[in-house]
């Protein structure tokens, strides 16, 4: 549970809310999410998932995982909501256009690749980035310069 007071202002907001989006789901391990829902469930009073609150969860779950330190790859699925008891009740629903790659194929094409581990690796599963997606450093400046200029070439 969290340490949310059902009185507080925490709480009184949850309860006026209508939707709830949680954006790069896939990143959060599946105890946080599973202790928002066992914690709403109480605000709310309802013995249903989210307090009966509606949630969307948004991601590419093919892209991210959570962080689990010094683990395998099967303890970080296993922190995942995938493997959540909350996962087989939730709706999936897919997109099919990456609106932010859109414009570029190529760029587009390489996402779907990677995600669907189609990509090559070049050593335990590194991917080798395409020379026109990196950023080179310019003569003397630092990296982190470099990638700020690059980005923001009329800066000052």
């Amino acid at each position: 549970m969290t340490n949310m007071s059902k009185q507080g202002g925490g709480a009184q907001l949850t309860r006026q809310a209508k939707l709830i989006i949680w954006d790069e789901a896939p990143m959060a391990k599946r105890h946080i999410i599973e202790t928002v829902d066992r914690s709403f469930r109480d605000i709310m009073d309802k013995d249903v998932p989210f307090g009966g609150k509606i949630m969307v969860f948004g991601g590419d779950f093919r892209q991210v995982l959570p962080v689990v330190t010094k683990s395998t790859k099967a303890e970080t699925v296993n922190a995942s909501l995938v493997r959540s008891y909350l996962w087989s009740l939730m709706e999936r629903i897919q997109l099919s256009t990456n609106m932010r790659a859109r414009t570029n194929q190529t760029f587009s094409d390489f996402l779907l690749r990677i995600g669907n581990g189609e990509e090559n690796t070049i050593k335990d599963n590194l991917i080798a980035l395409p020379k026109q997606m990196t950023v080179q450093q310019s003569g003397d400046i630092n990296p982190e310069e470099s990638l700020v200029l690059e980005i923001f070439p009329e800066l000052e």
